[in-house]
């Protein structure tokens, strides 16, 4: 199974390096994560007398460690933003804005083609998106009184409510699915580009300007944001399943914060266009 996130899209092939290495798996007298290669020494010394060097074990990622990972991370963008909130002049607010876009930018792309879980670059990356976060967030807050709990409430409301129909099986990741949501996101990704260097020229495509089509294309940001997190659902529980090794937590919890915070900018984005001039 596929997904639109690049970062989780890795999980599957971890799962069979760590595999194909000898991680992971079951031992032959039930202990999990006894390396294979180990087995004859096992077989020979099945108590573990005589064998003081015995090689350690993988502890196998669960579900429980991805949540929390994820909360932790969002507990440190959350921080990060709120701090830059305060700390940052209204002068640099475009500054630290701009600034934190390109340095997020270059981290997640670090973390995303990585071959190995990375919990300091994780952590960073919160840091430095929190600060992004918190500058986006105080532009439309001081245009827009209270648009920005509004946009969190709403977020998490979302997220909340794909986790529960993922779980009750209402919505599923069928192949067909994921080849669907895969396809409309590259779509969007190469029209939401297109219309940024278009606009660093001062054309405007009306896509973001709160016209009609502005709404609409929001709304299908938001829309197409949501269902991914059932694709990212799908293939955690497939990391779980395949017992990948618990550094890969970070992993997983750091592309479920990607989804959150763009889901997060695409409702704020929405709701600011119905808030009106003051």
């Amino acid at each position: 199974m596929k997904t639109t996130n690049p970062v989780l899209a890795r999980l599957g092939q971890a799962a069979e390096r760590e595999r194909a290495a000898g991680y992971a798996q079951p031992g032959p007298y039930g202990q999990p994560g006894y390396p294979q290669q180990y087995a004859p020494y096992q077989q020979q010394y099945p108590t573990g007398v005589g064998y003081p060097a015995a090689p350690p074990t993988v502890t196998p990622m669960t579900l429980d460690d991805v949540v929390v990972k994820t909360v932790l991370l969002l507990g440190i963008l959350g921080a990060s933003a709120a701090a830059a909130w305060v700390l940052v002049p209204d002068a640099l607010v475009g500054v630290a804005w701009i600034g934190a876009a390109m340095v997020g930018l270059v981290l997640g792309l670090i973390i995303s083609f990585s071959r190995m879980a990375n919990p300091a670059l994780v952590v960073a990356y919160s840091i430095v998106e929190g600060v992004f976060v918190g500058m986006v967030s105080k532009a439309f807050d001081t245009l827009y009184d209270g648009i920005v709990l509004q946009a969190v409430v709403a977020t998490f409301g979302v997220f909340f409510l794909m986790a529960m129909l993922y779980k009750a099986r209402v919505i599923r990741a069928t192949p067909k699915f994921a080849r669907i949501m895969i396809s409309v996101m590259a779509g969007l990704f190469a029209v939401m580009l297109i219309n940024l260097v278009l606009a660093l020229f001062g054309v405007n495509t009306h896509l973001r300007d709160g016209s009609p089509l502005a709404i609409g294309f929001s709304l299908v940001c938001i829309v197409v944001a949501s269902l991914s997190f059932v694709l990212n659902f799908a293939e955690i529980e497939d990391g779980v399943r395949m017992g990948l090794p618990q550094r890969y937590s970070w992993t997983a919890a750091f592309g479920i914060v990607v989804g959150l915070v763009w889901l997060y900018l695409e409702v704020l984005r929405l709701l600011s266009y119905f808030q009106g001039d003051d």
